[in-house]
């Protein structure tokens, strides 16, 4: 593998208007956050061009869009985001919906998203 550039740090944090997240480890080409994601919120549609993800669902039940397909996941199960897909993360109950996500690439960084629709305004 190439070498792996990262802008993140363990303990890093991010408030967003859909809720949080929090860097737990980092490992070579490895990035793993903590996702909270509230009641009623999403991310938005997106896509990456330097890294592919798996999401874990730990608590709630999350809507995945990616690619088109829309799949619901509970506690324990998991999904791909594969590298460059469209994709949108989603809480569509009236509980927390939480996750890990392991970020896999050589470029790990918040500035790898590529915003296509997001319902807070934040269009790149």
């Amino acid at each position: 593998m190439s070498e792996s550039y990262t802008t993140y740090k363990v303990g890093d944090r991010g408030e967003r208007p859909w809720g949080e997240w929090q860097v737990l480890d980092l490992q070579s080409h490895v990035v793993v956050k903590k996702i909270y994601v509230r009641p009623g919120g999403r991310i938005s549609l997106q896509r990456h061009q330097h890294r592919t993800e798996r999401w874990i669902v730990t608590e709630g039940v999350a809507t995945v869009l990616c690619e088109g397909a829309v799949t619901h996941l509970r506690v324990g199960e998991s999904t791909i985001i594969p590298c460059r897909s469209l994709h949108r993360l989603s809480n569509e109950s009236n509980k927390p919906l939480a996750l890990i996500e392991v970020q896999m690439g050589d470029y790990l960084s918040e500035e790898d998203i590529e915003r296509f629709n997001d319902d807070y305004g934040r269009i790149q």
